[in-house]
């Protein structure tokens, strides 16, 4: 099993930034990816993105160039950056831990997640 502990979720202005982290716990040996989604209300859960061990990432068309996704495996964490925020932003924000293989995501471990709200 992976504990995953999720924070710095909060409420921003549009345009401001926030920064996530997830501190992971556990059988961290049986993962090589983690990952951010999101769930808007009346919304599906979305993929915002992922991070391999090797350090590739992939983002959502609808953060790329605003969202970064990085990981400090010294502490087992990965954080998301999250920049020019917008509106539609606004979500409960999970984090994921799974595997990478044959060229896609699966994710096996949730988050409790936590809440970003942007306001106008």
């Amino acid at each position: 099993q992976v504990q995953l502990v999720e924070s710095g979720g909060g409420l921003v202005q549009a345009g401001g930034s926030l920064r996530l982290s997830c501190a992971a716990s556990g059988s961290i040996f049986s993962i090589n990816a983690m990952a951010w989604y999101r769930q808007a209300p009346g919304k599906q859960r979305e993929l915002v993105a992922f991070i391999t061990d090797s350090g590739s990432t992939n983002y959502a068309d609808s953060v790329k160039g605003r969202f970064t996704i990085s990981r400090d495996n010294a502490k087992n964490t990965v954080y998301l950056q999250m920049d020019s925020l917008e509106l539609e932003d606004t979500a409960v924000y999970y984090c994921a831990a799974g595997w990478y293989i044959f060229s896609r995501y699966r994710t096996a471990y949730w988050g409790q997640g936590t809440q970003v709200t942007v306001s106008s």
